[in-house]
């Protein structure tokens, strides 16, 4: 089914989000960025052409195929605790999509067949523009990557992308209104987590390596490993079970 604006924003009544689809685009975070937004706003495409992950690496699907938005909020705590926002997300994301489906920190999807999907979140004036890739209908031909899975091929069947962009916002912003209230939302992350427990392997952006085992999450958001070391931005690898 295609997006449908109206129906969209018609399930979000009562609330701050403000949805704005469109066919094409470059980057939904490219666009957004661009158009001054306010707190609530999103705009969700049916392709991109130029759509983009972190580390600015490539997110390919082909039309339709994919759930693609990115979304514009102004969080009420303090911008030195921003660094949870990704898990956030995230965390409402896996809740959404149910107990097939799991958090690898610090911003990706997964669920037993592969990566479902990524986050990535950027400050912006006086908020975080927050981008979201989930493939949901992909079959495993369509996949960009071996590595990778969907919605499809994990429960069997496609959601309406409407009714999940309606459901994942609607997520996004209890969690966002219990963090900022002052909840401790980092158990609920941790249940959510694929990471913890594992012995992994993280790539830091000065090119080192760590290995350890994943041990806890920050209140800001930092992976804590066993072996003290904490972390704040890198790649990670998931090697093994502790």
């Amino acid at each position: 089914m295609e997006l449908d604006q109206t129906s969209i924003n018609v399930a979000l009544k009562g609330g701050y989000w403000s949805v704005h689809a469109v066919e094409q685009i470059d980057s939904t975070q490219s666009a957004l960025k661009s158009s001054s937004p306010k707190h609530g706003d999103v705009i969700v495409a049916e392709y991109q052409s130029a759509g983009r992950g972190r580390l600015d690496r490539t997110f390919e699907a082909q039309p339709g195929s994919a759930l693609l938005f990115s979304a514009y909020i102004e969080p009420r705590r303090h911008r030195d605790e921003w660094g949870f926002i990704p898990l956030l997300v995230g965390l409402s994301v896996a809740e959404v999509l149910g107990i097939e489906f799991y958090t690898k920190w610090p911003n990706d999807i997964l669920s037993d067949g592969g990566k479902v999907g990524g986050i990535l979140c950027e400050v912006h004036g006086d908020g975080i523009v927050i981008g979201i890739g989930l493939n949901v209908s992909m079959t495993e031909q369509e996949l960009p990557v071996p590595t990778a899975s969907s919605i499809l091929l994990t429960v069997g069947r496609a959601p309406d992308r409407n009714e999940l962009l309606t459901a994942i916002l609607k997520e996004i912003a209890f969690n966002l209104a219990e963090w900022e209230s002052g909840e401790d939302l980092i158990d609920d992350y941790l249940d959510s987590s694929a990471t913890m427990g594992k012995r992994v392997s993280v790539q830091l952006p000065d090119g080192r390596k760590i290995e350890g085992v994943a041990a806890g999450i920050s209140n800001n958001g930092e992976l804590l490993l066993d072996s003290g070391e904490v972390i704040s931005v890198g790649d990670i690898i998931h090697l093994s079970l502790s």
